[in-house]
């Protein structure tokens, strides 16, 4: 026997929630369309120049600092790439460190000792209050102002200079410093794969595994293995002073230091109150029920409450790693060459603004994406499964 035919009624729900969405649909494209030939009509009859094409035209100018090469001969495209990974490195040093300092923070703000908690709590009410841009006025005249020249930069250490050009110091270079660093990376998997495995004996057996120390060992091992693999060529380049300015080693510009300690401290500030809060969504039963066991007050907050915190504390800090993200567009106030300072050169010698908006637009837009999918993923992971 055939199913009746359903019969197509106004007062049917989900045929009015049909066409309310058809209708939302097209007011959105029509508006869309409306603004889109509106504007492409206003720069024709101005005579501005629309596309992307100006990428491929050479930049002609400097970029104070960046992590890739880069000359002034080069594209705009690639000065436009320069300002990203500007951007991206600023954001992925800041979040790492913002979460550790968040963390120790939100830690302190729950210490029975009277004065580290009345610290940790002072630390919080004060920068969050204070504006960030303001903190980065505040970190930049330090570095610069009260910076000597060159000649009579600050010498705390041998190689080390401090001067207003920045935070001078030694590097090394060489074929084994790549080795080195394989060697890194292959030590922070094997940690995080020593750590799963310690998680997995730990339930079986009851025996914790010392994950501390075998860590230590890969942290010193693996880069040494590296370094003696490459023929231990590894040479240290001292900066040193000629004319006006040092020459050889590494300097961290005053710009730099400036956006990501304001980055960190200002938004550790507030991840400091999200581990604060996860912590006391735990019950305190599982204290107790931790302590019975004859697990100190460090180990229980590491293997049972920090655990179960993490899920509370997960989606909120997602926010604060894009606050942190979108916030590094403020480096444009204190010279820092991040992405929204180069598009605004770019625009401001090609003309074409709406690209370049265009342009930063979609960059945060993939950056936050990424980092939300990613956020997600774990929070997804970490959740509990009912059965």
């Amino acid at each position: 026997m055939s199913a009746p035919k359903r019969r197509l009624s106004w007062n049917d729900p989900s045929v009015r929630s049909v066409v309310y969405q058809v209708l939302a649909l097209a007011a959105v494209g029509f508006a869309v369309w409306y603004l889109v030939s509106n504007t492409l009509t206003n720069l024709s009859a101005r005579n501005i120049s629309t596309g992307f094409g100006f990428l491929s035209r050479e930049a002609g100018f400097a970029i104070g600092e960046s992590a890739i090469a880069y000359t002034p001969a080069d594209t705009y495209g690639r000065a436009v790439m320069v300002g990203l990974v500007n951007t991206l490195k600023i954001a992925a040093l800041g979040i790492v460190l913002a979460t550790i300092l968040g963390t120790l923070i939100g830690i302190a703000r729950l210490s029975k000792n009277w004065l580290v908690h009345k610290l940790a709590r002072i630390y919080v009410e004060v920068m969050r209050n204070v504006p960030l841009l303001l903190q980065l006025f505040f970190w930049y005249a330090l570095l610069t102002e009260n910076a000597a020249g060159p000649r009579q930069a600050a010498n705390p250490l041998p190689g080390v200079f401090i001067s207003n050009r920045g935070l001078t110091m030694p590097s090394l270079e060489g074929q084994a410093l790549d080795w080195m660093l394989g060697g890194l990376i292959l030590a922070i998997l094997c940690t995080i794969l020593l750590g799963h495995w310690g998680r997995k004996h730990q339930e079986k057996t009851g025996r914790v595994f010392p994950l501390g120390r075998a860590a230590l060992g890969l942290f010193i091992g693996l880069p040494l293995i590296g370094w003696l693999l490459s023929g231990a060529s590894l040479a240290l380049n001292v900066p040193e002073l000629k004319g006006f300015n040092f020459v050889g080693g590494v300097t961290l510009s005053p710009e730099f230091a400036a956006l990501l300690a304001g980055l960190v401290i200002y938004t550790s500030a507030f991840i400091a109150e999200v581990v604060r809060s996860g912590i006391q969504a735990v019950n305190q039963g599982q204290w107790e029920a931790a302590g019975s066991l004859g697990l100190k007050r460090g180990q229980v907050l590491r293997l049972v409450v920090l655990p179960q915190a993490l899920r509370v504390i997960i989606p909120p800090m997602t926010s604060q790693y894009l606050n942190l993200t979108k916030n590094s567009s403020l480096a444009v106030a204190i010279g820092y060459p991040d992405i929204v300072s180069v598009v605004n050169t770019t625009l401001n010698q090609t003309g074409q603004a709406i690209e370049g908006i265009l342009i930063i637009m979609a960059a945060y837009l993939t950056v936050s994406l990424s980092i939300s999918i990613f956020m997600n993923w774990y929070n997804k992971r970490i959740a509990l499964v009912e059965r």
